[in-house]
């Protein structure tokens, strides 16, 4: 569990970089990096790939993170 919340900050945290931002928050990066996980295991499973490690995890948890946030600001800017 602590594995999980641990990814989960680092990719939010990841992600939010990524997309040119400062993040949304301590509690809604941890939040957005394990949805992150979810969206980017479906993603990588599309594709066939898997994660066998830690570092492997933390990529496609970030993967998935910039996904739902570029989704996100999409959808914020067009309300």
């Amino acid at each position: 569990m602590f594995a999980w919340i641990f990814i989960g900050l680092i990719s939010g945290w990841l992600a939010g970089k990524i997309v040119n931002g400062n993040g949304y928050g301590v509690m809604a990066d941890i939040a957005l990096g394990l949805v992150g996980g979810i969206v980017g295991g479906m993603i990588f499973a599309i594709l066939g790939v898997q994660a066998h490690n830690f570092v492997g995890a933390i990529l496609m948890s970030t993967a998935g993170a910039t996904t739902l946030v570029i989704a996100t600001r999409i959808i914020r800017d067009e309300i």
